[in-house]
């Protein structure tokens, strides 16, 4: 199948690097320069444009930073939205705001474009190993034309509604729950210390005892164990949150811990953490306002 893929920053690359090598043909682009040049060594070829990416496409993939990057490249010069024909499905697994997905499906309806949500969980090495779990909202039959796409690059898919949106917004929900184990964790973590016990054996017990989780496993070690390469930032985290909470005003809902959350990546940010790793990050500030 011929693919377009905008958007091969951390999570892009692995993510394309899997699609070309279940033998799918691809274009990519980056708005940064140089990022694509591994999948050119594969084969993939490269677009000049976010328009030029869709020629002769079947799909078109987008996987952008957040919301302003989407809008540059879906709805600015040389953008995808007016390059892409209504035999081309657009499949967008950036995490962006509700907003934003509800304002691409009515364009896309309206100017019948096929149109699905599958924004993805995991890191950059889940999405190497193309163990990423997908989440998609869309049209029975898109979600089933874009299936053998999205499971070159995922261990698991769930189907969350017909509704873009609904992916997107779901998506937002799994962040903030991954940011309260993380702060849940960094918090355990210094209490544990304080009591003389060491946090490898705190996770273990606790994890063992009631979770079983090997996502609580993951993310203790990543804490305590900081990776050579950063995956998500406290930035990133920040953006998710923040979009979030946007979607939870909007209808009507208010996320007491989301609004302390807030706070915590804001002071985060502010103590210059903003480009740590998202879990590092967390783990840091628990440990400055554990012993403040």
């Amino acid at each position: 199948m011929r693919i377009g893929f905008l958007g091969t920053g951390a999570m892009g690359t692995p993510m394309a690097h899997r699609l070309i090598a279940v033998g799918h043909e691809l274009a990519v682009w980056n708005r940064s320069e140089g990022k694509t040049e591994p999948l050119l060594r594969e084969g993939a070829i490269a677009a000049g444009t976010p328009a030029e990416a869709e020629l002769g496409a079947d799909v078109v993939i987008t996987m952008l930073f957040d919301d302003h990057a989407n809008e540059e490249v879906i709805f600015g010069q040389n953008g995808l939205m007016d390059a892409l024909t209504p035999s081309t499905l657009h499949v967008a697994c950036s995490t962006i705001s509700v907003a934003l997905s509800e304002r691409l499906t009515r364009e896309h309806a309206r100017r019948g474009i096929p149109f699905i949500a599958a924004p993805v969980f995991g890191r950059p090495n889940v999405a190497e190993a193309g163990k990423l779990w997908t989440v998609v909202a869309g049209p029975d039959d898109l979600v089933e034309r874009a299936r053998p796409i999205l499971e070159a690059f995922s261990r698991g898919i769930s189907v969350v509604g017909k509704e873009p949106k609904q992916a997107h917004a779901l998506k937002l929900g799994g962040n903030f729950l991954i940011s309260a184990m993380i702060h849940s964790l960094g918090e355990s973590f210094v209490y544990a210390k304080a009591q003389g016990i060491d946090p490898e054996v705190f996770i273990e017990a606790v994890n063992s005892a009631l979770f079983q989780s090997p996502f609580y496993a993951g993310y203790a070690h990543v804490m305590l164990h900081p990776p050579e390469h950063v995956g998500a930032t406290i930035n990133l985290g920040a953006k998710d949150l923040r979009l979030l909470r946007e979607a939870a005003a909007s209808a009507g809902a208010r996320l007491s811990l989301a609004d302390s959350l807030a706070e915590v990546f804001e002071q985060a940010k502010q103590a210059g953490l903003a480009e740590e790793d998202w879990a590092v990050g967390q783990y840091k500030m628990a440990q400055r306002r554990g012993t403040a």
